[in-house]
């Protein structure tokens, strides 16, 4: 056995003595001696990947770090017992109350090591059968698109090489493969690997030394963009919660705490990784520096800052706080997190993963826009400036997430006050041209000040801190700095259009307005000027697809007005207003506005485009291209009817939501003067079911008719909608009947005869009705929990 030990360290120096063996593949720590009920430690324990798979879908990203536990050693026997603890559950109290709590709740046997020795200094256990778990939980990932994967012991191994022993923490990798007999080459893994029967990893484990006592943990408050684990704590006195979250942070000390500012005892230093390749890597510096300005403002010297990773520094080892550089074969989410203490929520390491095409992505659409005959020149038009802008929104949106911060999607209508909404791209319109100059901010805003004053803010000794905060919670509030998270911002079908992502500007119906109206620019310009020299002619259809789905959010902003309400996280005592409908106005407003984007004038591609769009590409398969595009007519004939029918479906969904419906058919029982569901119906029938021109106009008005049976059949939706919903079914059917001469007699019969067909009725929607799939829009540059943007 060869006894590892870095040279600046010795064997008391580091957190376990550990020893490997190459010959043998083995790894051996040796543990404290037991305690009188065979307790042997306990660490922090996170893994994570230092190879990905290169997918967008799967997350089985290079650098992703997966969930943190408390890990314990316990003798059983002749045998160590690897457990991770629930320290989610407890009973604060006497001894007897917090062991009943600790035997009320399963724990997790990771692993039973054998004992190779054993004395009065120690237990030395071979970690072999704890560090060869499928801890990532690969296998399953791998068999959501693939089948029949399970961990091959034969084909993996500990790499002996890459252990590592410091003070405070151990790091080791293990190569692991993953077997089936079932590959399919057709797969996205299969398009990856060398070969999809055995897909391998390496995989980081780290053990780390508890937290030093100390640290102060912050309760959560809703008025607050924080989050945290979750404890249950069965000893709170009766009549208090049993469940308190807990809000993550890193410890923070001021080298003098009762100073209104002061420099720290150990800054927040996050790193960039150097696979990011430049103008992206100094971007991506000076984003996440952003936070530094808030860390000053809330009274803190010098306590954040973004540095490029040194050579020679393990991006893995724990004491380095990450911004992770991942390449996938298609654009995807980026993420951020990290490893936090399961007892208190302190952050240990910060963890931010970006998707390498995310940056890509943006300068196409920008090229979509205005064209490449400015890229790289950093005028206010260069595709590649704006993206550089927004790929630093997205470095200290992610990093925000691994200091301890939720979404907050208000930002965007208060003029950016935070770099931790979805921030849509400001493009304005200059006589009459479009203008990309002021794309994203340059900086963070007011409530990115607030949220790290919040939650690194304490107060002097001897101040209760989460009264602090308190106080500090309600003083934004009543400042007027809005607040609204992923759980009403998300879908499309929620009520408050507050909460949307990707949007600009305070008023979603005029920001409506004006998104169609640069959409309008855009499709006027559209053509061979948005590909660069010698670019295949055949990515105009690639570049086209954003553009004619440029509203596609501000659709989903003023859709949430439609039986919307105006609410606010608030709690007892804060004097807040109760939530509140929209007005009946304005909500009319939006339906007239969402049925405008219906118009067969605005759905229809024009006809100088439909050839240009066209032109045939050899690259095929080719899931870069294929997923961003419309599907054709057959080969490369492009279909304009498919990218009409794309473009209804956005505002059909989410005028028709079941959940959107409930509340319509609600607000209007309570209040006959707000619009209901049959006054949306009666909007839709007349405007778009009715008025059928062409055929562009029968295409709509098809999707529409087949949306409203969807959702009269949703299990989702309620009794009394379905209703209306079914007898709107019926009078369209009857109507349809009668025919008519020609296209649209034809259609008009056909449709008729569908409906009242309950079988063929039932076998379209169940197919989906082969409707067109709507090309990915998010993530276009940022997702959240900590997924994010």
């Amino acid at each position: 056995m060869v006894l590892l030990i870095p040279a600046a360290a010795s064997a008391q120096e580091v957190l376990l003595p550990v020893s490997t063996s190459s010959d043998q593949g083995t790894v051996h720590f040796t543990l404290p001696a037991p305690d009188a009920d065979g307790q042997s430690g306990c660490y922090v324990y996170a893994s994570a990947l230092r190879t990905g798979l290169g997918t967008a879908d799967s997350m089985l990203d290079r650098g992703r770090v997966n969930v943190s536990q408390l890990l314990c050693f316990r003798q059983i026997g002749d045998k160590m017992a690897a457990t991770f603890e629930n320290p989610s559950f407890r009973a604060t109290g006497d001894a007897v109350t917090e062991e009943g709590a600790a035997e009320s709740f399963a724990f997790t046997i990771a692993a039973m090591l054998k004992i190779v020795s054993s004395d009065s200094n120690g237990v030395e256990v071979d970690m072999a059968p704890f560090l060869m778990r499928d801890v990532a939980d690969i296998a399953a990932t791998l068999n959501r698109g693939g089948k029949g994967y399970r961990h091959s012991p034969q084909l993996s191994a500990v790499d002996t090489a890459s252990l590592k022993a410091f003070p405070d923490n151990i790091e080791v990798d293990v190569v692991q493969t993953f077997a089936t007999d079932t590959a399919g080459r057709g797969s996205t893994t299969g398009m990856i690997v060398p070969d999809a029967r055995q897909v391998s990893f390496t995989v980081h484990h780290s053990f780390i030394r508890l937290p030093d006592p100390g640290f102060v943990p912050r309760l959560a408050d809703p008025r607050a963009p924080v989050g945290g684990p979750v404890l249950y704590d069965f000893g709170t006195p009766l009549g208090q919660p049993v469940a308190i979250q807990l809000a993550s942070r890193f410890r923070l000390e001021k080298t003098d705490p009762v100073a209104e500012r002061s420099t720290v005892r150990k800054p927040i230093i996050f790193y960039i990784d150097p696979a990011a390749p430049e103008p992206v890597r100094t971007a991506l510096l000076e984003g996440v520096n952003y936070w530094a300005s808030s860390f000053e403002k809330a009274g803190f010297i010098d306590a954040f800052r973004a540095e490029i990773l040194p050579e020679g520094a393990d991006p893995m080892d724990v004491r380095y706080n990450m911004v992770n550089w991942s390449n996938r074969l298609t654009r995807g989410w980026s993420y951020g997190g990290g490893i936090r203490d399961p007892r208190t929520g302190e952050i240990i390491k910060g963890n931010v993963v970006l998707g390498a095409l995310r940056v890509r992505q943006d300068v196409a659409i920008f090229e979509g826009l205005v064209g490449t005959a400015e890229n790289g020149t950093g005028s206010g038009n260069d595709p590649v400036r704006a993206a550089l802008d927004r790929i630093r929104q997205l470095g200290a949106h992610e990093v925000g997430h691994a200091i301890g911060f939720m979404h907050n999607f208000a930002g965007s209508t208060q003029d950016r006050t935070s770099v931790m909404d979805y921030p849509g791209p400001r493009i304005k319109l200059t006589d009459g041209k479009i203008d990309l100059s002021d794309a994203y901010a340059r900086s963070g805003g007011a409530w990115d000040d607030f949220s790290v004053d919040w939650l690194y803010g304490d107060p002097p000794p001897g101040q209760n801190p989460d009264a602090h905060a308190a106080r500090k919670a309600l003083a934004v509030e009543e400042a007027g700095l809005r607040f609204v998270t992923d759980i009403d911002g998300r879908s499309p079908d929620l009520p408050s259009p507050i909460a949307s992502m990707w949007d600009d500007g305070p008023d979603p119906l005029a920001a409506l307005d004006h998104m169609l109206a640069v959409r309008q620019v855009a499709l006027a310009n559209f053509g061979e000027q948005v590909l660069l020299p010698g670019e295949p002619l055949a990515n105009l259809r690639r570049k086209f697809v954003p553009i004619w789905l440029l509203h596609r959010y501000d659709v989903e902003a003023a859709g949430k007005v439609i039986g919307g309400l105006d609410y606010e996280y608030a709690v007892r005592g804060d004097n807040h207003p109760e939530p509140a409908p929209f007005p009946a106005d304005m909500q009319r407003s939006a339906i007239e506005k969402m049925i405008g984007t219906l118009s067969a004038s605005m759905l229809t591609v024009p006809d100088e485009l439909v050839m240009k769009l066209s032109v045939p590409t050899t690259r095929l398969p080719d899931p870069q291209f294929n997923q961003e595009v419309f599907a054709n007519a057959g080969a490369a004939a492009f279909d304009p009817l498919v990218a009409a029918d794309v473009a209804a479906q956005l505002p059909l969904d989410s005028m028709l939501a079941p959940s959107r419906l409930t509340r319509l058919f609600e607000q209007h029982r309570r209040d006959s003067a707000m619009p209901g569901v049959e006054y949306l119906l009666d909007q839709l029938d007349e405007k778009v079911i009715s008025a059928r021109p062409d055929a562009v106009a029968r295409r709509i008005a098809y999707r529409a008719i087949i949306t409203m049976a969807e959702t009269q059949r949703d299990a989702e939706t309620s009794p009394g909608v379905a209703a209306l919903l079914a007898g709107r079914l019926d009078n369209i059917a009857t109507r349809l009947s009668a025919g008519g001469k020609g296209e649209d007699g034809a259609w008009a019969r056909y449709v008729s005869s569908l409906l009242q067909d309950e079988d063929r009725l039932s076998s379209v929607m169940e197919e989906g009705d082969a409707a067109p799939d709507i090309p990915p829009g998010m993530p276009i540059g940022g997702s959240g929990g900590r997924f994010d943007d």
